[in-house]
């Protein structure tokens, strides 16, 4: 009796010792993150829904397309860049991050390229300063922001920003009059974050198949004239998925290509 006693205990620990390694390997990514030099260049996506995409994927779109062009994940990590790069409510999916990647790494073959994701659908760009909550996403959009490009400049120097937002501002006069003061006031924000006065900044116009942001796209096209440094990718020929909000994805994937044309000339 005794033996079958202690065969019986000796069975209970083998068999919570290996019920404890099963528990601890389910916890280990598939995957590791990538190992990444110091010196990517950073890229920092910031705006609203069409910056973090709303285009249908395909298999082909959630494929991993070029192993230097990272994304730093919500857990902030390095990985290779695939869609959705992005991870806000809302079903993210193709947006303008992915092809701008691709065609920056295209233009610098030697270089890693990093993008940062930090945009959030829905937001005004009220919420897009320090400690303001959004209170339908339930985030802070700025302060999150701050969060992660302080993390990703561990790896690299931030060269641009890409921004992508004013659909929530447009809906009302008063949101419009006052958006250029404000925008002032988050580039020159961003750009004393990462230490750089004169840090590329490029602005999405909105959807020109929505004809009521025809004033708004207005506004946007004087941030040039009033903000140095800055250039604006059009969205002249793109169309929407059909919601006539958001662009499709072989919008997005152009608006992608424009951001990255202008970035270029500004780097210049």
């Amino acid at each position: 009796m005794f033996k079958n006693f202690h065969l019986l205990s000796l069975l209970i620990i083998v068999s919570l010792i290996f019920s404890g390694c099963k528990k601890e390997k389910s916890e280990i990514p598939d995957t590791d993150p990538v190992e990444v030099y110091k010196g990517m260049d950073i890229y920092i996506l910031m705006g609203q829904s069409n910056m973090s995409g709303r285009g249908v994927m395909t298999a082909d779109d959630r494929l991993e397309k070029n192993p230097k062009v990272l994304m730093l994940t919500k857990a902030l990590k390095w990985f290779p860049a695939k869609n959705p790069l992005h991870f806000d409510t809302g079903g993210a999916g193709v947006g303008p991050g992915m092809s701008f990647g691709l065609a920056m790494q295209d233009a610098n073959k030697d270089m890693e390229i990093g993008l940062v994701p930090t945009a959030v659908g829905g937001t005004g760009i009220d919420v897009w300063k320090p400690k303001a909550f959004d209170i339908t996403t339930q985030t802070n959009p700025y302060d999150d922001a701050e969060k992660r490009i302080i993390e990703a400049m561990k790896s690299g120097t931030v060269k641009g920003i890409l921004w992508h937002q004013g659909e929530e501002d447009s809906k009302n006069q008063a949101t419009m009059g006052s958006y250029m003061p404000k925008l002032k006031e988050l580039v020159a924000r961003v750009r004393t974050l990462v230490g750089d006065p004169n840090l590329p900044f490029v602005v999405g116009e909105l959807g020109r198949f929505k004809t009521n942001l025809t004033d708004f796209n207005v506004i946007l096209n004087k941030v040039p004239s009033e903000i140095s440094n800055t250039a604006i990718a059009t969205s002249e020929g793109l169309f929407d998925k059909g919601d006539n909000l958001h662009f499709n994805t072989a919008g997005a994937n152009t608006l992608g290509e424009r951001y990255a044309a202008q970035m270029l000339e500004l780097q210049k």
